[in-house]
């Protein structure tokens, strides 16, 4: 049975088309191209195993400094991101969330190619159990003196310099987004 929708042709082609940045990048990528060959549900939350999620990696104009959010559930700063929708790709669902969970009007894209990805596994909540999120990461620039509009999903929602990021997180993939972001300037 073929259930591939334009939506998993889309995605499918536009991960193909996308370079890893080293062989940990290489291996998520395959896991998600995996993950849309195997699953006929993969955007929303449906699919209790696992989804696709979008996330926009929002630097300033200086592009030095990234738009993080403390997330409420997961109380760790991560980028700002979330769930796809039917009726938008990857991309505008990264924007549209960069847009909902910070209230920045300013927000443009650098690339609408695919920036970085990452599956990671989120935990038991009250209203799911534990499932993978298969991110798809685009790269966005807003102004930082722009007011930021925090929204219930975060405690906070803040701009961190890259020179401070290893006091916010240690997340590995939030400090490789960092590194690809030097060589854009």
């Amino acid at each position: 049975m073929n259930f591939k929708t334009d939506y998993h042709i889309q995605l499918s082609r536009e991960l193909e088309k996308y370079e890893t940045w080293n062989q940990e990048e290489e291996k998520t990528k395959i896991e998600i191209l995996n993950f849309l060959e195997s699953n006929e549900i993969i955007i929303g939350t449906q699919n209790t195993e696992g989804h696709i999620v979008a996330s926009a990696w929002i630097v300033n104009k200086g592009r030095d400094k990234v738009l993080l959010s403390h997330h409420r559930i997961l109380d760790i700063w991560v980028q700002l991101g979330g769930h796809t929708d039917e009726w938008e790709t990857a991309y505008d669902a990264a924007l549209r969330e960069g847009n909902e969970e910070s209230g920045l009007g300013s927000i443009q894209n650098i690339s609408s190619n695919i920036f970085d990805l990452d599956v990671h596994y989120f935990p038991d909540t009250k209203k799911r159990k534990a499932h993978y999120h298969y991110d798809i990461r685009y790269i966005f620039e807003a102004d930082e003196d722009e007011k930021i509009v925090v929204s219930n999903e975060s405690k906070d929602v803040k701009w961190i310099p890259f020179n401070e990021l290893s006091s916010y997180t240690q997340e590995k993939e939030l400090h490789r987004m960092m590194e690809k972001v030097k060589l854009l300037k």
